[in-house]
């Protein structure tokens, strides 16, 4: 999203999800209290994380962001990996280096086996809100006007300021929106990894970049689509192969897209006049 409506590669978005992380660590401390949680606590913490990480993007986007908007691309992109070293070391130094022990808000219970297969309710809750986000999401920027003007700002700025469209608004709230679901995931996987760390955010943000070229990058289902196969590529690497090339798989998949479709599955090829 945030690609799509300035044209910018935000390198701080897996570091946001690292503070979603974080926020649901301290938050969690205070719901639990040493006992298992319960659903509604679980999603009274993760609203708190969302509203955390809302506030971080819009001010990350306020401050960071907008006084380079006419500067040239590659100060903006200098900016980004800036903002990202920024969170990363001084997440260190507010929450400290060693990893966290993410509060236990449900008891893991296998559901299903067979074989060396197994699920549990810790995976399904994980899939099901996962698909949720991602359908209201869809139909956020489909299907209402404030999608609608995304989608205007995301073709052209000159053009969507003409028809009356505050830009400024439009942008903060595309990060806004990117940072809470940045938020959301954070949760996610502190519940299914226990242990956050303020660095945990660099592999999982280089991967959902991956994952946004393998797509399309600016094409949401593209994104789901990209982000799933990369997850299944990845558990076949472990599975078939070995752990050590698990992370590697990634990045072999980006250099294959970058030369034979640089478009990515569900992009289109656009054409620029010179």
């Amino acid at each position: 999203m945030v690609y799509g409506v300035l044209q910018l590669i935000n390198f701080a978005h897996g570091d946001i999800y690292m503070i979603g992380a974080m926020a649901g660590f301290y938050l969690g401390g205070y719901a639990v209290s040493g006992t298992t949680s319960s659903l509604f606590q679980f999603i009274l913490v993760m609203s708190g994380s969302m509203i955390i990480c809302g506030l971080l993007g819009f001010l990350i986007e306020r401050l960071a962001y907008r006084p380079l908007r006419a500067a040239p691309r590659l100060t903006a992109l200098i900016t980004a990996i800036g903002v990202s070293l920024f969170l990363q070391f001084g997440g260190q130094l507010v929450f400290g280096p060693d990893p966290k022990v993410f509060p236990e808000f449900f008891q893991t219970e296998s559901l299903f086996r067979a074989g060396s297969v197994s699920l549990n309710n810790i995976q399904v809750i994980i899939f099901v809100v996962a698909i949720l986000i991602a359908l209201l999401l869809r139909f956020l920027v489909m299907n209402t006007r404030i999608g609608m003007a995304m989608r205007a700002v995301s073709f052209s700025h000159p053009a969507s300021k003409l028809m009356g469209i505050p830009i400024n608004r439009i942008i903060s709230f595309t990060f806004v929106l990117g940072s809470m679901l940045a938020a959301i995931a954070g949760v996610l996987v502190g519940i299914s990894n226990p242990k956050v760390d303020p660095l945990m955010g660099i592999m999982p943000g280089l991967k959902a970049f991956v994952a946004a070229v393998l797509g399309g990058i600016g094409n949401i289902p593209g994104a789901l689509l990209g982000g799933l196969m990369i997850g299944v590529c990845e558990s076949m690497v472990v599975g078939y192969f070995s752990s050590t090339y698990r992370d590697a798989i990634a990045f072999v998949i980006l250099i294959l897209v970058l030369l034979f479709r640089p478009q990515g599955l569900l992009g289109s090829k656009t054409v620029e006049k010179v």
